[in-house]
């Protein structure tokens, strides 16, 4: 009887370890990919805003210039 309650706690305990270092690495891979995501939409942004302030510059280089001449 000792030895099936001996069983049963150690059998308890590995599932309890493996359900917690699951959860820890899919915590940690989800925190990776929101990172990553967080990254990418802030260079694509920041890539999207200097383009759209060059195109601005242009158009009023443009503009400055035809109203001068």
């Amino acid at each position: 009887m000792l030895q099936v309650v001996v069983v049963v706690v150690v059998v308890v305990v590995v599932v309890v370890v493996v359900v917690v270092v699951v959860v820890v690495v899919v915590t940690v891979v989800v925190v990776v990919a929101v990172v990553v995501v967080v990254v990418v939409v802030a260079v694509v942004v920041e890539v999207v805003v200097e383009v759209v302030v060059v195109t601005v510059l242009v158009v009023v280089a443009v503009v400055v210039v035809v109203v001068a001449e």
